[in-house]
This record gives structure tokens, sequence and C-alpha cells, in this order.
């Protein structure tokens, strides 16, 4: 069945769906995720709110409900990169439907405007799916992987894109 993916830029205002995606996400797939749902379903709304002013999240809305999200934030990062890619989480129902792809056509629409024309991210070094989709979509390994800060033992493997 084919899902009609809209995407949407969540505001401050919107902390309720952030925190719904966020939590359905930490929730249906701890291991990808360098954040965890305990910490994050304490959180109250001024933290909801301060996480949407740091970053921009999307969301992507399929009939009618949220069924995935992703953050941007502009930093100078390595290898040149203009903003970290992060917190990407698709719906079992919507995975192999277009929803990362959906996203990064909106990235790259705001590209230019927005300083997100170099766009890093860090993936799990065992999460060879999310790996695979992300070279699809144009990303390219670069240096070793990373040990993690947040999860100690964890290493990330860092890739980049130009839009």
């Amino acid at each position: 069945m084919a899902h009609h993916i809209t995407i949407v830029e969540l505001r401050p205002d919107n902390w309720q769906r952030l925190r719904d995606i966020r939590l359905r996400a930490l929730a249906s797939d701890p291991q990808a995720f360098g954040a965890t749902f305990e910490t994050e379903s304490g959180f109250d709304e001024s933290a909801w709110r301060s996480m949407l002013d740091k970053a921009t999240f999307l969301t992507a809305v399929s009939d009618g409900g949220d069924v995935a999200t992703m953050s941007i934030e502009n930093l100078k990062g390595d290898f040149g990169t203009t903003c970290w890619i992060g917190g990407c989480w698709v719906a079992p129902e919507v995975r192999g439907h277009g929803v990362m792809r959906a996203f990064m056509t909106h990235v790259d629409s705001q590209a230019e405007l927005r300083k997100w024309s170099r766009q890093g991210l860090g993936v799990w070094q065992d999460n060879f799916d999310a790996m695979a989709a992300y070279e699809r979509l144009g990303f390219i390994k670069h240096g070793d992987p990373q040990p993690s800060t947040r999860q100690p033992g964890k290493f990330y493997q860092r890739m980049f894109r130009d839009a």
C-alpha cells in the first residue's frame, strides 16, 4: 500500500507531538539511540520546548499521524559539515516507503537558506540497515568509528553528504 508522506517542521508549541514521536521511537528501537526512554519520559514541557529551541525537528505524517522523526542541528562539525542530523526514526509500518528520502528532500530544499549544505550524521557501527539506507541517500562513510560519549562501549560511524 502506498503511503502519502508529508514532512512537517515542529515548532515549540508542538512540543507534545515531539514528545509522543520521540518516546515512541525510544520505546520501539532503544538500541538505535544515544538517549533513553527512561530519561526522556521524565522530561517536562520546558525540556521539550528547549529541545525544539536548540534544533530543527521534523516529523513525517502519514494517514493523519506522525510516523517518523529527524532533527537537524546547525553546527560546524567534522569534515566541514554545516549541520548534524540526528534522532532519525521511522515507524516499522512505513519503513521502505520513502520516508527518509522525503526527509532529505525537505532538508535539501532548505539547505542554502539554512546552511544545511554539508550534512553529517552518526550511525551505530552495527546498524547495517540504517547505514545502507543512508548510503542510498548519498551519505558516505568517513573516518574510523568513534566511541560514543553517551553509551560507553558503543561506536558510531560518521557519514556525510552534500545537498
